[in-house]
């Protein structure tokens, strides 16, 4: 097996069809041996319906369904397992990264490059999630001491010894790209025009980003327990000099500084910086708790077209 295409389906059920057809004229003009992997994330509009009928047409197409829904890096790993290709490609299937650009991805891994990421140029969304997305990034580049660009998307290739490392690290709170790039194998970016979505919007909501961005963090990072006690070292210097100051006042001018609005603030203050550290160490502790469980982090509830099997 040459090339194989790992794609995530969820919410874009019209634009499989298409898909499949602009896949493989671009594969089949690259090599006969390929395989496209779509995997159904438990999709509300019944994708799957469509995958079997692309997988009972053409032997090529392996369709995998997850039991339920377990997100969208989940389902790009258990593609991941599933695929034998020498090269991997993992897009999604809103038809925004062009099907065509595999061959500008492959000619460019021919170069001597075992990771080669899509930047999106011009991308086609929303102020908003473009803002969100840049902080996000920001946020985690300082966390993580990093240096991440969030126009590199999912869409990428990579060699199969990159595939086979990937899919070796288990871990429940999981990513694509940073997990990618932590790998450390040698990489190249190359810059992609990108489309609009084919049909409806991404199911990542605001809220669904900030669990995305702690889980992101706090799997890989204890700096945020580290900021937590560098602020509260500023906390606690910063009340000392002020009773510091309190006494001065006391014995210069034989007055205190009455009111209990400075105690109720100061108290305030205190609290929720107790609280929020505590919140962050028990984050901390909840990602040991679901490691410690050792649950596996996809299950595969029907494959069709299973080539690694029949191998």
């Amino acid at each position: 097996m040459d090339i194989s295409v790992v794609i995530p389906v969820y919410g874009c059920k019209k634009a499989l069809e298409e898909l499949y057809r602009r896949l493989t004229d671009t594969l089949s003009s690259l090599t006969d041996a390929y395989e496209i992997i779509l995997v159904d994330d438990h999709c509300p509009q019944g994708s799957w319906e469509i995958i079997e009928q692309l997988c009972r047409k053409d032997r090529k197409v392996t369709g995998i369904r997850l039991s339920r829904n377990f997100g969208q890096i989940r389902a790009i790993t258990a593609g991941l397992d599933q695929s034998m290709g020498e090269w991997v490609v993992v897009m999604d299937c809103d038809l925004q990264d062009r099907p065509e650009h595999i061959r500008l991805l492959y000619e460019k891994a021919q170069e001597g490059y075992d990771v080669v990421f899509g930047r999106r140029m011009d991308r086609k969304d929303t102020f908003l999630k473009k803002a969100v997305s840049g902080l996000f990034y920001k946020i985690y580049n300082y966390f993580t001491d990093g240096n991440f660009d969030n126009n590199i998307c999912n869409y990428s290739i990579i060699h199969r010894k990159v595939a086979d490392q990937y899919c070796s690290m288990r871990e429940q709170n999981r990513a694509y790209t940073l997990f990618i790039k932590w790998l450390g194998f040698r990489e190249a970016v190359i810059d992609l025009e990108a489309d609009e979505r084919f049909e409806g919007k991404s199911s990542y909501n605001f809220k669904r980003r900030i669990r995305f961005a702690l889980e992101l963090i706090t799997a890989q990072s204890n700096k945020p327990l580290l900021f937590a006690v560098k602020l509260g070292f500023f906390i606690s210097f910063a009340a000392l000099l002020y009773i510091i100051y309190v006494v001065i006042l006391f014995f210069t001018a034989n007055r205190i500084v009455e009111g209990w609005t400075t105690i109720v603030a100061s108290v305030y203050l205190m609290g929720g910086f107790i609280l929020s550290t505590i919140g962050i160490v028990g984050i901390y502790v909840g990602n040991i708790f679901n490691e410690t469980k050792g649950r596996p982090i996809y299950v595969v509830g029907e494959c069709m077209n299973d080539h690694k099997k029949a191998d």
